[in-house]
């Protein structure tokens, strides 16, 4: 069964209303960048408060990652408890479980008062192992689940067609559809006159009493506090978030088969990462959704291989009758695996960050969202300190960073070194490769029709040289991730300027 010629998420058949570019200067109390699960629940909680409120996103509203997710939300991040009780320690441990389990009650309550139809069903999520090294790791698990008071823990009872060695099973969480969820809570923004705008980049801010968003189009919009949902911070206000986040792409494959698919959420335990759980396509169809083959962002080329590797464990499993959709999604993780959530820097508590959520994102995205919610309106959260974005653990931070920023040095160094010699001629339609023109590197893609288009493969971030990606068509930075389609422009960041043209 061949894959789709085309990345495309499931959740983004669903249509969601548009709105305009921002095409003149503004003012508001608070204003947010970028329109996905942290963004656009923050506008909600911050508007039912009396706020006034403009959100903003460099392009379609939940088309970032949230448009990308596997769409679990659940306590259950893989092993993660035994490793937080071990660098964070057992009351911290138990106050990420907390803030993930008021996260889940959260959109279940707000799904509830919007008569939401999201597809959510509550759903046990389980990590299996398939070796004796994962089985250790497993029943380690399980006791941290003792010690923190954790609903589940080891069961046999797994829904899967092939053997394992064991798993841990975590009650009641959930699943949903991210962007028919979103849809509604933008809906209700839209009735309280929230303004929205799309295709409006964030370039800068310059910080302040009242800080200024500077837009792509030189549109300011001033306020009193900033929230930056971007993903990835665009803006670092030397709080060194780019050394600080490890970024990595993953793939999804939505499969049909005349299997049983398996009810609840599965991750495995080993290495390659797959990740397993049922959804409902546009036609009320049930479809298995496989995810896995994660990669630090911009290190592979042939992004197709990690799709074709789904596509095989799916049919060796399941047996594939159709696949409808094929999507790859980019996250970031924090040194201490906890993500950063709070005022940017000590020195700027008026400009908020959320990022780092480390795969989970539509839990820790609505931790984001209360949390941030919380301290521009004064109110007490009890997890302030948990994620707050300026602190430090030396138990795994300075590890972590060597180990990122060694990578990070790696990669800028091999890209500068790199001597392919491809030629423009030798690319085939719809392909695309860095090539030399004139004796300098540079990035070439070849469209469907012969046209091709060079741009400067140095990444406007931090000048790292770019590697063509030929799943998704675009050009991605190996050092943090920020990425481009073949015309230049910045798809995702922390970039915030286009690569320059060449043709």
């Amino acid at each position: 069964m061949r894959l789709p010629g085309e990345s495309q998420s499931l959740w983004r058949n669903f249509q969601i209303e548009s709105f305009p570019p921002l095409e003149e200067d503004l003012t508001s109390e608070v204003t947010v960048i970028g329109a996905g699960i942290t963004g656009v629940t923050t506008a909600y909680l911050l508007v039912k408060q009396g706020y006034d409120v403009v959100l903003l996103d460099a392009g379609q509203i939940v088309s970032g990652a949230t448009g990308y997710t596997t769409a679990k939300i659940s306590a259950q991040h893989g092993l993660v408890y035994d490793n937080l009780i071990e660098t964070i320690g057992e009351e911290k441990a138990k106050l990420y479980y907390e803030a993930n389990w008021d996260a889940l009650t959260m959109i279940d309550e707000i799904r509830k008062e919007h008569e939401i139809d999201c597809d959510f069903s509550f759903q046990d999520a389980f990590v299996y192992g398939e070796s004796e090294q994962s089985k250790i790791k497993i029943e380690k698990e399980a006791k941290a689940y003792e010690k923190l008071g954790i609903n589940g823990g080891l069961t046999d009872d797994v829904d899967l067609p092939f053997q394992i060695s064991s798993a841990i099973k975590m009650n009641d969480q959930a699943q949903f559809h991210p962007v028919k969820y979103l849809a509604a809570l933008v809906g209700y923004l839209k009735e309280k006159n929230v303004r929205i705008y799309e295709n409006t980049r964030a370039v800068d801010i310059k910080k302040g009493q009242k800080p200024e968003v500077i837009a792509e189009n030189d549109h300011l919009i001033t306020s009193d506090h900033v929230v930056i949902a971007s993903h990835f911070p665009f803006k670092d206000f030397e709080g060194m978030y780019f050394a600080r986040l490890h970024v990595e792409r993953s793939y999804s494959l939505a499969v049909k088969t005349d299997s049983k698919i398996p009810e609840g959420m599965y991750l495995n335990a080993d290495q390659p990462k797959r990740s397993l759980r049922h959804a409902i396509d546009p036609s009320g169809e049930k479809v298995l959704l496989v995810g896995g083959e994660s990669h630090t962002s911009g290190q592979i080329e042939d992004t197709l291989a990690c799709y074709e590797i789904l596509r095989a464990f799916a049919d060796g499993h399941f047996g594939i009758t159709e696949i409808p959709h094929r999507w790859s999604a980019q996250d970031m993780t924090t040194l201490d695996q906890v993500p950063y959530i709070g005022p940017i820097t000590e020195k700027n508590a008026n400009i908020h960050v959320a990022t780092g959520f480390t795969k989970w994102g539509m839990t820790l995205g609505t931790v984001a969202a209360q949390l941030i919610s919380d301290l521009i309106s004064e109110k007490e959260n009890p997890y302030t300190e948990l994620f707050k974005p300026s602190r430090f653990n030396a138990k795994s931070d300075v590890k972590n960073f060597t180990v990122e920023n060694v990578d990070v040095a790696k990669e800028f160094v091999k890209g500068k070194l790199d001597r392919r010699t491809n030629e423009v001629e030798e690319l085939e339609p719809d392909e695309g490769a860095v090539v030399k023109v004139g004796g300098k590197r540079a990035g070439c893609y070849k469209d469907s029709t012969g046209k091709t288009t060079l741009v400067d493969t140095t990444c406007t971030h931090m000048g790292c040289e770019l590697n063509w990606n030929n799943g998704e068509k675009s050009w991605d930075c190996p050092c943090h991730g920020s990425r481009f389609n073949t015309d230049g422009k910045v798809i995702e960041g922390p970039a915030t300027k286009p690569l320059k043209k060449l043709s």
